[in-house]
């Protein structure tokens, strides 16, 4: 499973990546705006300093809600860094623009998807991610899990290779629980990673170990 980190501060990208765990960073301009980063100009820079400090793929998203507009910015954004992935909304024109870039070798992440049909339909237009927000399904008391299992299925059916991107994740069950049903990456805070490293238990016996050892010293 790979691991991706949702955010767009720098601080927390770097102490991911010197854990030796990440594989790539996804954000969008919600996230971009609540590190101080606006404007075109700003939020372009930004990208290439994320892409400075991992070594994976780095979501980038467009705004516009046309096809023509999500070319033109897919196009500009996929021309900062190798590692750009170009982060299309999951409507009829992103739909054709995941084709458009598919087509052309450019990697893509279909976003905001909460369905099957939905996932299925990015999968034949050859996006390399589809990003279900299973933690915006919970929040509306419908099961985010469910429909991992359900796009793992149908993906399975027909060997389709586009990756299933669980984001919106919120916590570490829901990590643990994604990569029990089979989705190829996680994207979450930090803390839904570092989460993972506790235990009360291994708390215990590190301290008991600890101890033992300066009895003898």
């Amino acid at each position: 499973m790979k691991f991706f980190i949702d955010t767009a501060n720098l601080d927390q990208i770097k102490e991911a990546q010197d854990m030796g765990i990440l594989d790539g960073v996804t954000t969008n301009p919600s996230l971009m705006a609540k590190e101080g980063i606006t404007g075109t100009d700003n939020i372009m820079k930004h990208y290439v300093n994320i892409c400075k400090i991992v070594d994976g793929d780095v979501s980038a998203e467009v705004i516009s809600t046309d096809f023509d507009g999500m070319v033109r910015e897919g196009e500009a954004l996929a021309e900062l860094h190798d590692q750009i992935v170009i982060k299309l909304p999951m409507i009829k024109d992103g739909v054709k623009a995941c084709k458009y870039f598919s087509d052309r070798g450019i990697k893509t992440n279909v976003t905001l998807v909460f369905s099957p049909g939905q996932a299925l339909l990015a999968a034949k237009a050859g996006a390399t991610y589809v990003s279900p927000f299973i933690g915006r399904l919970d929040d509306i008391s419908t099961d985010g899990l469910n429909l991992i299992a359900e796009i793992r299925h149908i993906y399975d059916n027909y060997a389709y290779e586009t990756q299933i991107l669980a984001a919106s994740v919120r916590h570490t069950m829901h990590v643990i629980d994604c990569a029990k049903l089979g989705a190829d990456v996680m994207t979450g805070p930090l803390s839904s990673i570092t989460g993972l490293l506790k235990h009360p238990l291994t708390d215990i016996g590190l301290e008991k170990f600890l101890a033992d050892y300066k009895k003898g010293n």
